[in-house]
């Protein structure tokens, strides 16, 4: 498609109130096939967490509409029905599509995404894609997120684009495949069943939508609409931004295997309406799990610059449009096979957007926070004890019906400090960047596994000061109640969260097994009673710290988010 394609100077195709109303019933199916997914789970990962996405595709394989749910499996959508696209050119109605490899259209193992042709009455008008993070797939460790991996086969069963439902009738020979390499088969199965659920849905709700839109119009003219819509304010967001390349850097600390700081840089080129991102000079891809396909960078990207541009565009091909992302073969945003890759997606897409948004901050400072946690504290806790329904099988009414060996795998990323903004403080305990899952409620998490909570709370002096004061970090505290193998990707251990306009930093996080630290990305076993401690990182502060507001100190005193003294080092402190 040329510039000349995508210029909107012509009359538009729907009148504004028309283009708002066909807007939000696309947007409104997205949304409600999320809810039907996260409904019909069975594991607390995507019924209590909700870490799932889902979407919708016109028939040429652009993003349509998306529900608000996970960065960082949004923006790599599309990548995943290109893979459908390029598998199969002519795919059937009924058919659906399932995948989770990296290199071709996936994120990391444990995101299993479902692609399923839209064709209410017979001819295919889009796609249906959702895509859940599955608690195990296999691999070397439970919960597939090995710390020490240097290949892709360690991390779990990779799944290239095959029919899981062929013309309306599931395929039990594949499905049957997928469940005997992974963990808590039952469990799989039932998530599964949840998302071929959501893709039924969003054909009920077309076929809905097509009622609606004729005579008066038909679904391409509706979607091109919105579409040109959205990459028509996106451009104009761009065209009022200063021309020019800024840039910027950071570390990962470590990959897994080593602890040496793995670099990543960033040159942001902005050009009247089109802004080019180049990750040139970030390092060769390395031999631990922190490798990120290009389609996990491309998602940092997409999401930080609907952060500063006007985040009530609407989400959809067209505001991706002028965006283009550069990033060498071979390195670390886009390695080749068979890198380890687990930990790029959770991991190493917090810190490219850190560092776009680092650059873009030169560009836009009124529009930039000054940085959050930067990691996402992923906790993994695998064991093959009593873990309450997750070792129970699922028979065919959904209901348990008897015991399996087949144990527990618990999986949780752990909120920390949202960054001080250019007019209000950071927020508190909050996911921050590429995720955007709620916490699993201990009550849930003691009833499904065989763990208990010692201890959930925030971690005073742990955001940085300024004139806006930097979120606080968390401390959550798991004793398992079996042997078990516990797997951590964190970060910002060593590196504080940086602020902005001369705000200080924030705290830095740390990991206990046993009451021993530990560094950031680790797998080990553990005995039953060790307990697992994470405490995550406080954001950075915006702006001088000694133009805060006495009031505001006060308050912060009085509620116990900071002490006399305070020295953002993240010091425990009695609450």
């Amino acid at each position: 498609m040329t510039d000349a394609d995508t210029d909107s100077d012509t009359d538009p195709a729907l009148d504004p109130i028309s283009l708002e109303i066909v807007r939000n019933q696309l947007e409104s199916i997205a949304e409600e096939m999320g809810q039907v997914l996260i409904r019909s789970a069975h594991s607390p990962n995507i019924k209590e967490r909700r870490d799932c996405s889902t979407a919708l595709f016109d028939a040429g394989g652009r993003l349509v509409a998306q529900a608000e749910h996970i960065p960082v499996h949004l923006g790599a959508m599309p990548r995943a029905v290109e893979a459908i696209l390029e598998r199969d050119r002519d795919p059937e109605p009924g058919d659906v599509f399932v995948l989770n490899d990296p290199f071709a259209g996936g994120t990391h193992l444990p995101d299993v995404t479902l692609v399923s042709p839209v064709a209410p009455r017979g001819e295919i008008v889009g796609y249906a894609v959702s895509r859940a993070h599955h608690a195990d797939v296999g691999g070397a460790t439970p919960g597939s997120m090995p710390a020490g991996a240097t290949e892709i086969y360690a991390e779990g069963l990779r799944i290239p684009a095959i029919r899981l439902v062929r013309e309306g009738e599931l395929d039990a020979d594949v499905l049957e495949l997928l469940l005997a390499n992974v963990r808590n088969s039952e469990e799989r199965r039932a998530d599964l069943r949840a998302q071929l659920a959501a893709t039924e849905r969003a054909e009920e709700r077309v076929d809905e939508l097509l009622d609606d839109l004729e005579p008066e119009t038909d679904l391409e003219t509706a979607v091109d609409a919105v579409v040109d819509y959205s990459r028509d304010r996106t451009r104009a967001e761009l065209e009022a931004f200063p021309d020019g390349t800024y840039e910027a850097a950071d570390v990962l600390e470590g990959d897994g295997i080593t602890d040496g700081d793995v670099p990543i840089e960033a040159a942001v080129t902005v050009d009247g309406a089109r802004v080019t991102i180049d990750f040139a000079g970030t390092a060769p891809q390395v031999a631990g799990n922190v490798n990120a396909p290009l389609s996990v960078a491309t998602s940092a990207v997409y999401f930080v610059i609907r952060a500063v541009t006007d985040p009530e565009i609407p989400p959809n091909h067209g505001c991706y449009e002028p965006i283009e992302v550069r990033a060498p073969e071979g390195s670390l945003l886009n390695p080749t096979p068979p890198a380890a890759v687990v930990g790029g997606n959770v991991e190493t897409s917090q810190r490219v957007a850190d560092v776009v948004f680092a650059a873009l901050a030169e560009c836009v400072p009124d529009r930039v926070p000054a940085q959050g946690q930067g990691t996402m504290n992923n906790l993994i806790i695998g064991g093959r004890g009593r873990g309450g329904r997750a070792d129970e099988t699922i028979g065919a009414d959904g209901e348990p019906t008897a015991e399996s060996n087949a144990g527990f795998t618990y999986y949780e990323t752990i909120g920390g400090g949202f960054g001080g903004r250019p007019a209000a403080d950071g927020i508190d305990g909050v996911q921050v960047g590429m995720t955007n899952t709620l916490n699993t409620p201990v009550e849930a998490l003691e009833t499904e596994y065989p763990l208990r909570v010692e201890r959930y709370a925030l971690r005073p002096n742990t955001g940085g000061d300024g004139e806006y004061r930097g979120g606080l970090g968390l401390e959550r505290s798991v004793t398992v109640e079996t042997d078990a193998v516990v797997s951590l990707l964190t970060d910002r251990r060593r590196t504080r969260p940086a602020g902005a306009n001369g705000g200080e930093p924030g705290a830095v996080g740390r990991n206990l097994v046993g009451g021993r630290e530990v560094g950031s990305k680790t797998t080990e076993p553990v005995p039953a009673g060790t307990t697992i401690t994470v405490s995550t990182p406080g954001g950075g502060g915006y702006g001088d710290p000694t133009a805060r507001d006495p009031t505001a100190r006060e308050r912060d005193l009085a509620d116990g988010k900071v002490s006399e003294g305070d020295t953002t080092d993240g010091d425990e402190q009695s609450q």
